[in-house]
């Protein structure tokens, strides 16, 4: 397992409503987000299935959050998934992710934790797309 801290937390896709435009589901022609993953929000959004109301937990949440989750669907996630950025990976704190973390009793990631996940092998260009990325193709193998 990576020392990714994503790969460990998922409490963002167990803690927010994903909600976006339904042009990016693979409906339309140059969508990605699986439809099948959504359902419908009004007559122009959608909403990743497990987020609507209720207990929130991402549908294409693999794994346990806090311990060794993932997203199923990583490099076709919508783009409030891709717009959500953790805590200080790129040197900037994020009050969403400190939320969503606390919402599930995890401690804030810190600017140390990214110097711990590159130490131990993340890549250093794009550490969070890279070792998401190989933890959801690993998980379908």
């Amino acid at each position: 397992m990576s020392s990714h801290p994503c790969l460990r937390c998922g409490a963002c896709c167990a803690h927010f409503r994903v909600a976006f435009h339904w042009s990016e589901t693979d409906a339309h022609p140059h969508g990605l987000t699986p439809s099948a993953a959504t359902e419908p929000l009004d007559p122009h959004r959608v909403v990743m299935r497990g987020t609507h109301a209720g207990r929130i937990h991402c549908q294409s949440l693999r794994g346990a959050v806090g311990i060794d989750a993932q997203c199923g669907i990583y490099p076709l996630r919508p783009s409030p998934c891709r717009d959500l950025h953790p805590a200080w990976e790129d040197g900037r704190p994020s009050p969403q992710c400190d939320r969503a973390r606390a919402a599930y009793g995890l401690e804030p990631l810190s600017p140390q934790q990214w110097t711990t996940a590159a130490e131990h092998g993340a890549d250093q260009g794009a550490p969070r797309a890279n070792a998401i990325a190989r933890a959801s193709a690993g998980a379908r193998d």
